[in-house]
């Protein structure tokens, strides 16, 4: 897979990505996987139908698997940059995720780090 650019705007998620990423084996997975410790939250990024096309295909592509405890779901990591900070876009696989939304999850609060607010326009580029 080569590089997929894939461009988004910020809206406030439900806190579903904080409730999966505070869970300790997820933390510890991305931790061993993409080698830092993740913010406990995501960055979600609703796309319009030509980025939401995009994501389809990456949700097809190799990706890095978080294993789940009994009675969640997988979630599929790609290894992603936003400008020059590292990221990863997380895809979880359960049945009815909308197909125009996108989370991220870095070592920071990616919101207050890039001073983003609802409504503004976030490239992200996921690493082929």
């Amino acid at each position: 897979m080569s590089n997929i650019t894939i461009c988004g705007t910020v809206i406030t998620g439900e806190g579903n990505g904080k409730k999966y990423i505070q869970l300790p084996w997820v933390k510890q997975q991305i931790e061993n996987m993409l080698g830092f410790s993740p913010y406990y939250g995501t960055l979600n990024l609703q796309l319009t139908v030509e980025y939401a096309e995009k994501r389809k295909r990456l949700a097809q592509s190799k990706a890095i698997m978080i294993n789940p405890a009994e009675g969640y779901c997988v979630g599929h990591l790609f290894r992603s940059n936003i400008g020059n900070l590292e990221c990863a876009v997380i895809l979880p696989q359960f049945e009815g995720y909308p197909e125009n939304i996108l989370e991220i999850v870095a070592s920071v609060n990616l919101r207050e780090t890039l001073k983003l607010k609802d409504g503004d326009a976030v490239t992200v580029t996921v690493l082929g």
